[in-house]
């Protein structure tokens, strides 16, 4: 048998004690998730029997029940208000924790950071949290600007003395998904495809829906990709799509709703994304899926993927001639209107050139962890 390694700094007891309970809350969005599932991974890596316990909101739980450093995932029903309090409490009685780390900055995470009586709860420092929450905590991470959400969440783990920080997600694709995924290519007739991702959770940050039409219909004179168009179940999403399927010759597929779950696995099989600040392009990053990102509301430097495919981004956020600055939060109204058709058709070129997306092979089947790594 090899020698076990050194204890983690953050086991209670030290040497002695138990692998540690871990309680994370990072209740949504989806992006963010995704984000949060490096810290979870090294935790595990570290000590592979530590419990982790991740309270979450029902949208992004999906992405959690089959992930491999997840033992545990508890719903918080926000939206039920009083009802959902109750009942994330009660799902939180009977359960013990040596460590809480609060992912959140706003007022709905104290409910399950309190809830789990950990006697270690650590979040955001006063000047990157809001809401108060940094007065939950019983300690904080070591004032700074705001970065990118990935390199935030990261510090957790330097707080916490962890010593192997490589970034993975580690996003699951199960057996069953897989077969899923063989049908659905299967449908398109094995045709390339690019995911287009319509629509966000706010509609300044969403690009206009006449010009992702004239993207589709390129795609597929010029390229000969076919488009499917992904998105949650909401009124305003779908009603984007189906008006780009009534202006696109091309007659993009129509993918819409259906969970996380079944986002994953299409993009995963897609050569290529296409989106605005959104969740989806953060699963396409961690899948290591080419994605064109389109920013103008928001700072790609702080939301966009991290530290890849920036070449492929469209940013109207940050001015010409002014250097990127991840600290920078505002709001820009207007600049999404900027995005010109022939920028997107070009960050598609450049995707065609330098990252092989017209390749023969058809993605998908792919191990549940390749493409899921990057150096910290």
């Amino acid at each position: 048998m090899g020698e076990a390694g050194p204890v983690p700094a953050w086991r209670p007891g030290g040497a002695g004690g138990e692998p540690a309970r871990v309680c994370v809350v990072l209740l949504t969005g989806l992006g963010d998730v995704i984000h949060g599932l490096p810290v979870v991974n090294a935790l595990k890596r570290e000590e592979p029997g530590c419990h982790i316990t991740w309270v979450a909101e029902p949208m992004p739980a999906g992405i959690l029940r089959p992930h491999p450093a997840v033992d545990d995932v508890v719903v918080f029903e926000k939206a039920k208000g009083a009802r959902g309090v109750r009942g994330l409490r009660e799902a939180m009685r009977g359960r013990r924790f040596d460590l809480a780390l609060n992912l959140n900055i706003y007022f709905k995470s104290v409910f399950p950071l309190v809830f789990s009586r950990a006697p270690r709860r650590i979040g955001f420092d006063r000047g990157r949290s809001r809401d108060l929450t940094w007065l939950f905590c019983t300690e904080t991470l070591v004032p700074g600007p705001r970065r990118h959400t990935q390199d935030m969440f990261l510090e957790f783990l330097e707080v916490l003395g962890v010593r192997d920080r490589t970034v993975e997600w580690r996003i699951p694709i199960t057996p069953e998904e897989r077969r899923a995924q063989e049908e659905f290519v299967a449908r398109l007739d094995g045709r390339p495809f690019v995911a287009v991702v319509p629509a966000s959770a706010k509609a300044a940050k969403d690009w206009l829906a006449e010009r992702y039409a004239e993207v589709v219909d390129a795609l597929a004179s010029d390229f000969g990709l076919t488009s499917v168009l992904l998105g949650g179940p909401g009124e305003r999403e779908n009603r984007i799509a189906r008006r780009i399927v009534e202006l696109s010759s091309a007659k993009p597929v129509l993918a819409m709703g259906d969970g996380v779950r079944r986002l994953a696995w299409v993009i995963d099989a897609a050569r290529l994304v296409i989106a605005p600040d959104t969740g989806p392009v953060h699963i396409a990053r961690a899948l290591e899926v080419p994605v064109i990102g389109l920013y103008g509301h928001t700072n790609p430097w702080r939301v966009g993927p991290w530290r890849k495919f920036e070449d492929l981004w469209v940013d109207r956020y940050t001015d010409p001639g002014e250097p990127p600055d991840p600290s920078r939060f505002d709001p820009k109204s207007g600049r999404m209107e900027q995005i010109t058709v022939a920028d997107v058709l070009e960050r598609v070129e450049r995707a065609v050139e330098r990252y092989g997306v017209l390749g023969t092979a058809v993605r998908g089947g792919r191990p549940a962890a390749e493409g899921n790594t990057d150096p910290a």
